[in-house]
């Protein structure tokens, strides 16, 4: 059902892909996909009741809101002698099912991916035969249903299972054997490119896990560890709900940020800070609706770090324009970057964005894909175009900050921020 607590605060992006995977799983079932609109709490009890179900089973939660949401549905179902059930996750192990041998949650990733590796993944979930009702009530072709958002040439992936069954294959047979190396090269066509299908549930990691099973190279053992990160995060989530908009660890709170009404904020989502492989970051946002994950630290360290604005508004333009905008992956990676998450890279580990650029994208292919403005320059050039005498020729914005200045001035606030919290 479409719940305006989550379709209000979504972007264009998400609205649009979401729209185009419901029309796909319609169609996947002979078109008897049932939608709705409104409050869950109202809205479930009254279909169960209209169908005659004595259960409704959803996939468990790990967000603040969705578990909120499933408590209240649950509550509403009771009263008219109806049951919630929580069949499976969303995840390869669910979150809250893994404790340290004191009983506590996990902080450290390696420590968690231990557990996660002894307890063992269950294998998918097996076809079951369905029974459809008639008189639901209206489907995905009824009047519930939304326009689509013009997403003004934004180019989205083709939506739904089969599609993604269909990538899933295509990257198996040519980038996983690469991919322990490959999943760094955003020049490369070198990641599955799945982050959306697994948000949707169009996928499910088991099924993942399992076609991985017998292969024992480096780039299976390396997919499967992203794997791993995407239940820890939502492992973290489930423990601590307040950490999706609030700092993991409080200390660095106290680091002075700038306002994220300011023009450098507004260049850095535009993709005009100067630097190449950030603003090849930013437009293939606006245009595909993805990042590339090492681009993703890329730009991220670069808003904290160089621009000193705070994690959290950069994490809020992301969760508005990915369509893989899942809660607990990119808040919590968001707090990596800015040093204060579980495990997260240390604060003053600052990225250089033009030696990252030059490592990951040797050749400036990506930053020409997604920079015409800097087209015209060959090689790792496009990386440093106030190296080159036409380098500006084409419009492009010169650097909004000296990146070696504004590194010195973040470790010097982390200092200060690390001396006011030992005084208290």
């Amino acid at each position: 059902m479409l719940d305006d607590a989550l379709w209000g605060p979504s972007g264009d992006v998400r609205r649009a892909y979401l729209l185009r995977s419901l029309r796909a799983l319609d169609a996947s079932l002979g078109g008897h996909l049932v939608l709705e609109h409104g409050d869950p709490a109202e809205v479930v009890p009254r279909v169960a009741q209209r169908v005659g179900a004595a259960r409704v089973h959803v996939s468990a939660d790990a967000g603040p809101y969705g578990r909120r949401r499933d408590e209240a549905v649950e509550a509403a179902l009771a009263a008219g002698g109806r049951e919630l059930v929580r069949t499976g996750t969303p995840y390869a192990i669910g979150p809250g099912a893994l404790r340290t041998a004191a009983g506590t949650p996990f902080q450290v990733f390696s420590a968690y991916s231990r557990a996660w590796l002894a307890r063992g993944v269950p294998a998918p979930a097996p076809p079951v035969p369905v029974r459809w009702v008639r008189g639901g009530g209206p489907g995905v072709d009824g009047d519930v249903l939304p326009a689509e958002p013009d997403l003004g040439g934004i180019d989205l992936p083709p939506a739904g299972e089969d599609a993604a069954l269909a990538r899933w294959a295509a990257f198996r047979e040519h980038a996983l054997g690469g991919y322990e190396h490959g999943r760094d090269r955003p020049d490369l066509d070198g990641t599955s490119q799945l982050s959306h299908a697994l948000k949707w549930g169009e996928l499910h990691p088991r099924t993942l896990l399992a076609d991985l099973r017998d292969d024992e190279g480096p780039g299976a053992a390396g997919y499967r560890g992203e794997l791993r990160w995407r239940d820890f995060y939502a492992d973290v989530l489930w423990h601590r709900p307040d950490s999706a908009r609030e700092y993991y660890s409080p200390q660095l709170s106290r680091l002075r940020y700038e306002s994220p009404d300011s023009e450098a904020f507004r260049a850095w989502c535009e993709g005009r800070t100067g630097y190449p492989v950030v603003d090849a970051g930013m437009r293939q946002m606006r245009s595909v609706g993805w990042v590339h994950n090492r681009v993703r630290l890329i730009v991220g360290s670069f808003l904290v770090k160089d621009l000193h604005v705070e994690w959290v508004h950069g994490g809020r333009e992301f969760m508005h324009r990915l369509r893989d905008a899942d809660l607990s992956s990119n808040m919590h990676n968001w707090q990596w970057v800015a040093g204060s998450g579980p495990d997260a890279g240390p604060f003053f580990r600052v990225f250089n964005p033009v030696t990252q650029g030059l490592k990951f994208d040797p050749d400036g292919e990506y930053v020409r894909r997604y920079v015409p403005e800097l087209r015209h320059l060959p090689g790792k050039s496009a990386h440093t175009p106030w190296q080159v005498a036409d380098g500006y020729a084409h419009g492009y914005p010169q650097r909004i900050v000296d990146h070696a200045h504004e590194r010195q001035v973040a470790l010097e606030e982390y200092a200060r921020a690390r001396e006011r919290a030992r005084r208290g």
